[in-house]
């Protein structure tokens, strides 16, 4: 007799102590997904591959993935927000992703 299949949860935990999760596929803004067992309606589109917040963050909280230190929130951030260089920073390297003007990179100073 086959197995039925779950089907893949759309976020990934990679480590419990993470407050950030993994986009497992692309999400839709408006779309109600489960972190932690609370539906959470996502207020943006969310790409393949990018952090959302685990839980609620506030300016200067440290940010957790795969159990490890990669950034401190740059501002607030809710619950199934999207994780990206507009409201998190790296503790160790420039962000090398263009700014607004498409010239500069973001925290390089050139």
């Amino acid at each position: 007799m086959p197995i039925a299949s779950q089907p893949a949860a759309p976020l990934l935990l990679m480590s419990a102590e993470d407050n950030c999760l993994i986009a497992r596929v692309q999400l839709a803004a408006g779309a109600i997904i489960d972190i932690d067992g609370v539906p959470v309606a996502l207020q943006e589109d969310i790409p393949l591959g990018y952090k959302v917040a685990r839980r609620a963050l506030r300016s200067g909280d440290k940010v957790l993935r795969y159990g490890a230190l990669i950034g401190s929130v740059t501002t607030e951030v809710a619950r199934g927000a999207m994780l990206h260089t507009h409201n998190l920073a790296s503790d160790y390297i420039p962000t090398y992703t263009l700014g607004p003007d498409a010239h500069a990179f973001i925290g390089s100073g050139h």
